[in-house]
């Protein structure tokens, strides 16, 4: 006796069968007999019994197959950038994490984050051709109204679910940083997507991404969708309420200057979280601050070489106040906190420069006449003028304003409650800056940039796809910056390295890995995975 699999051409369901040989007396010859046992689950490789007519069976008895699924036809398949993604996430957790969210789709999920991170901007009905060539978690096609029924399959609980596992395997001592991204649309069907505040000077309406990620391993790890005209300042205190209720309570950010209100700072103090953030200089207490020690700023002392600037800290006070409706009244109190002060010279040129030629430009429009409305507060405070009938008007530069306002070119500053020196906290903010820039490049290739669906449903699940797909190519690239990949390759060089490798399967074989190069090793050993061997 023994079990024989036949693949139905139409259907793609393969059949397990039980066959017999026995002697045909009457014809003097060998023959065999099949019996239908069930189809095999083509995501688990074991064989589901059925009524005898290939129906899945009512009763809830399963035969298991011992050992791994044999070929039923001969394939060739690329595997070795595929392998790669298998391998980051069992490292990340990625793949644990989503089949426990998502034990039925978690495979379909899986192989369309692995599209979009292979195929560069690309759209989903390419993906029958990539799934027809390509080894890959779901092994089978999935149709566009298949992926549209899979991102609305996807419920808030499992997401949340999902950002709370992936959370708690970060670093619990590392900062998180905090930054929004844009991303426009044309659909009018999406109650969120509004006129606001683009970054990237993009005319349409836009919906806004909130992103939190760890500062040490570079991984996002949540999101949040966002009406595009609610201002980055108004979203700290939801931001808040959502890590407290995934049970984030003790956390660390890092924030852009955005992000900074007397309100929010309040807030984070409120729950007693570590912050830094960038602070504008046109702030009166920052000024103050720096004006107590501007005269000797620029010491040698002060001074580093690595980035070129000066550094110094001020430890301040903050007054920390807190509503408190219960009883009526405020509670104030003084917080302990320190602005970081940088001092650089390249950008207090640029910025005098760029100072110089606006005052050039409101000082032709005053001369010729030709004022503009949106100007006049500059004129008021720059420029005095005086008109008569036969000299016209002369325009005279307030020199103690003009100077006022260069005193503070090439400033700026960060401000945090937690102990640090001024260098270490620019290193942190600035390793934010580098992920905000690498999350820019990032959402040109997940063809992230602008929605193309037009219902809510569709949009919230497809962009969670998207997100599991981001944590892929931050783990690639966070790789390739720490082991100089990145000085002999891009980042679509090293996946089109491993994609050309080859699986290889044959009936009654086992399958086989195709020929790997040394520099194919060399990336997979880099990018901290061991390369593939035959089975």
């Amino acid at each position: 006796m023994a079990i024989v699999y036949q693949t139905d051409k139409r259907s793609g369901i393969t059949y397990a069968y039980e066959s017999i040989s026995y002697w045909d007396k009457d014809k003097q010859q060998s023959r065999s007999k099949r019996t239908l046992i069930g189809r095999v689950d083509h995501n688990t490789g074991e064989i589901v019994s059925t009524d005898g007519r290939g129906r899945k069976s009512n009763e809830e008895h399963t035969v298991t197959k011992r050992g791994p699924v044999p070929s039923v036809q001969t394939s060739r398949y690329f595997y070795g950038a595929t392998y790669l993604l298998d391998e980051i996430g069992a490292n990340t957790g990625i793949t644990e994490d989503l089949k426990a969210c998502f034990p039925d789709t978690y495979r379909q999920i899986l192989s369309i984050a692995y599209y979009l991170v292979l195929e560069d901007n690309a759209p989903l009905y390419r993906f029958e051709k990539w799934s027809h060539l390509h080894k890959h978690p779901y092994g089978q096609n999935i149709t566009s109204q298949r992926s549209s029924d899979l991102f609305a399959s996807i419920t808030e609980d499992a997401k949340y679910k999902f950002f709370q596992l992936q959370g708690k395997r970060r670093t619990e001592k590392e900062f998180w940083a905090y930054d929004i991204t844009t991303i426009s649309s044309q659909s009018e069907l999406l109650r969120q997507v509004q006129y606001g505040r683009n970054k990237e000077n993009d005319p349409l309406p836009q919906l806004n991404l909130a992103l939190v990620f760890g500062e040490t391993s570079n991984l996002p790890f949540y999101y949040r969708k966002l009406a595009g005209n609610i201002p980055d300042s108004k979203t700290v205190r939801k931001l808040l309420a959502d890590l407290d209720m995934l049970g984030f309570s003790k956390v660390k950010l890092v924030m852009d200057r955005g992000f900074y209100s007397q309100e929010n700072i309040n807030a984070l103090l409120k729950n007693h979280l570590k912050f830094l953030v960038s602070v504008k200089m046109s702030l009166t207490f920052v000024r103050k601050e720096l004006d107590a020690i501007y005269d000797g700023f620029r010491s040698f002392e002060h001074y580093s070489e690595k980035y070129e600037l000066y550094a110094r800290t001020v430890r301040t006070t903050w007054h920390y106040t807190q509503q408190r409706p219960y009883k009526g009244d405020a509670l104030t109190q003084s917080r302990r906190m320190y602005i970081h002060f940088y001092y650089n010279i390249d950008r207090a040129a640029e910025d005098e420069k760029a100072f110089d030629r606006k005052l050039i430009n409101l000082r032709r429009e005053l001369e010729s006449g030709k004022r503009l409305p949106e100007h006049e507060k500059q004129y008021q405070t720059y420029f005095e003028t005086k008109t008569t009938p036969k000299r016209g008007t002369k325009v005279t530069v307030k020199e103690e304003a003009v100077n006022k306002a260069k005193r503070y070119f090439g400033y700026f500053a960060l401000m945090t409650n937690e102990t640090m020196g001024a260098i270490a906290a620019l290193e942190l903010y600035r390793n934010k800056d580098v992920v905000e820039k690498a999350f820019g490049n990032l959402k040109e290739r997940l063809n992230m940039r602008r929605t193309l669906v037009s219902s809510e449903q569709s949009l919230d699940g497809k962009l969670f796809v998207e997100f599991v797909a981001l944590i892929y190519l931050f783990y690639i690239k966070k790789q390739m910056q720490d082991t100089d990949l990145l000085k002999k390759y891009t980042l679509q060089s090293v996946l089109d390295q491993l994609d050309v490798i080859e699986y290889f399967e044959a009936p009654g074989k086992e399958p086989r890995i195709g020929e790997l190069l040394s520099k194919q090793k060399e990336i997979y050993g880099k990018l901290g995975v061991t390369p593939p061997t035959s089975l």
